[in-house]
């Protein structure tokens, strides 16, 4: 199998969280259908010692969301932070300024800025 697609995650909340989970339990089924392993490699939170029901052993930790996006071990960007400015924006920004791609389900962020 290819090289892993790295992962960055900002926001560890409720979807964040959830994405980082549903990441490590599927992994051998999303490998063999991405044909290489996706793993989660960074994350970004306000609150590291927050209790987020997810093991973060291993992961390097970013409180700047920014940060984040220009790690060169971070392939593809999640934006589970919300809102439509602050840092979500700017994580999203930095990530395409990068040459990143970014996956988000945040619509107000898309309906105000999006392309």
């Amino acid at each position: 199998m290819s090289k892993p697609l790295a992962i960055g995650i900002a926001g560890l909340g409720t979807v964040g969280a959830g994405v980082a989970n549903l990441l490590r339990s599927n992994a051998g089924l999303i490998a063999s259908r991405a044909g290489r392993p996706i793993v989660v490699t960074a994350v970004s939170s306000r609150d590291r010692n927050k209790d987020r029901g997810v093991p973060l052993t291993g992961l390097r930790w970013y409180e700047d969301a920014v940060a984040l996006a220009a790690d060169p071990g971070v392939d593809v960007v999640v934006e589970a932070i919300g809102g439509s400015e602050g840092p979500a924006r700017a994580l999203v920004e930095a990530a395409l300024a990068a040459g990143k791609p970014v996956v988000t389900a945040n619509k107000a962020l898309l309906a105000i800025h999006g392309r």
